[in-house]
């Protein structure tokens, strides 16, 4: 699976590009990805949600390109919904600074913490799409949650953290 994150320096001093095949939670680099879901965790995430933060250190000088969509910052104020019976959902980017996008997802969460996202086109099923996106999951209350990635800049791991909050 791709990760979410591909960065590029904005400052001439670092380009760094993150499009290995990893897990956010790296201590095991290569072993294999869990089947088993998190059906309480998948259960707490159930409902709409908005991204309301996306942090990172270095943020005035790097770009994070996030889930090969738009800049890490068009995803403050996008809509997600999530379907925990069936592992559907939706992502809407709503900035009125950046090109609007909408999409059918699927997503689950393993045994081992990881939130498993595919992005789908309009008609397509998952299981035709090849690529995606694994990203770590914390914090997870009645209203807020996070994601978090990780990116390699200048040869050092630096999380991306995505903040979310209960829409209803």
């Amino acid at each position: 699976m791709k990760k979410s994150i591909f960065i590029c320096m904005i400052a001439a001093l670092f380009f760094a590009c993150k499009s290995s095949s990893s897990t956010a939670a790296s201590s095991s680099e290569a072993t294999t990805l869990s089947t088993k879901l998190d059906r309480p965790t998948q259960v707490a995430l159930k409902g709409n949600w908005v991204l309301t933060n996306v942090s990172y250190p270095g943020s005035d000088y790097i770009k994070v390109t996030s889930f090969d969509l738009a800049d890490s910052k068009c995803f403050i104020g996008s809509n997600w919904s999530f379907i925990s019976n069936n592992n559907k959902g939706n992502m809407a980017l709503t900035s009125p600074s950046c090109t609007g996008f909408s999409s059918p997802i699927v997503w689950s969460i393993n045994n081992q913490g990881l939130f498993v996202l595919k992005i789908l086109n309009a008609g397509e099923k998952a299981k035709k799409v090849r690529d995606g996106y694994l990203l770590k999951v914390a914090g997870v209350t009645d209203n807020s949650f996070q994601l978090i990635d990780n990116i390699n800049v200048g040869g050092q791991v630096k999380d991306v953290t995505y903040q979310f909050q209960r829409a209803n």
